[in-house]
């Protein structure tokens, strides 16, 4: 298996908006020399718009270029916050998410991954998308209260300190993880419980439908568990 890599459809047209909406803010201010006082409320209209269509395309050309890199080891996800990454052995299982709620069948946009151990994403996260995500997944935690799969304290996001062991040649040592890192790993717990998975990526980084995208990833999953033999 050689390395993949995928541009998020968040980033699609990101540099055709930038133009477009540069092109139309230069045109309006050039007209709005001449033309001012005949058509305030077009061109005051129009600016407005241009300057829309620019900021939309500048948060598009500012996500990274690529929002996965799939090695034969290992599993990039990169958000314009930072990233996180595991080797292909610390995932146990992939899968959209889905829950059924009585007669209620809800597929959520989000692709679910479950660890093997929480902790092995700790080190292997940056602080500051640890705390980006705490907000981005929001709609996780509402989904969940709302269908009563979490309470509300379990909602509230938790800044206690996150307390592991690691056995280390038969000794156990307690670590004990801090900041937003031990907000994320409270946070994927909860979220574990209530829906079964650790970790969530949102449909808008794939390049593809989610269906298409869990096969491609449970392919590189067992691809590299047969090459690390």
């Amino acid at each position: 298996m050689s390395a993949i890599t995928i541009k998020p459809i968040a980033r699609h047209h990101g540099l055709f908006l930038c133009l477009l909406g540069s092109l139309i803010l230069t045109c309006c201010l050039f007209a709005s020399y001449y033309l001012w006082q005949q058509a305030r409320l077009p061109l005051m209209t129009t600016i407005l718009i241009a300057i829309i269509i620019l900021f939309i395309g500048l948060l598009k050309y500012s996500e990274p270029q690529h929002s996965f890199i799939l090695t034969p080891e290992k599993f990039i996800y990169a958000h314009r916050y930072g990233q996180w990454q595991l080797t292909w052995p610390q995932i146990s299982y992939i899968k959209q998410i889905s829950e059924t709620q009585g007669f209620e069948y809800h597929q959520l946009p989000y692709i679910g991954i479950r660890l093997k151990r929480l902790t092995d994403i700790a080190s292997n996260i940056s602080p500051r998308l640890a705390s980006r995500l705490l907000h981005e997944q929001r709609p996780l935690l509402a989904f969940c209260l709302r269908y009563q799969l979490i309470t509300l304290a379990q909602a509230t996001i938790n800044f206690d300190a996150y307390i592991t062991s690691k056995n280390n040649k038969g000794a156990v040592k307690n670590i004990t993880i801090t900041g937003p890192v031990a907000a994320f790993l409270h946070h994927s717990e909860t979220l574990q419980q209530a829906l079964g998975y650790h970790l969530y990526i949102p449909e808008s980084a794939l390049d593809r439908d989610i269906d298409n995208f869990v096969s491609l990833l449970k392919n590189c999953h067992s691809s590299s568990q047969y090459y690390g033999k």
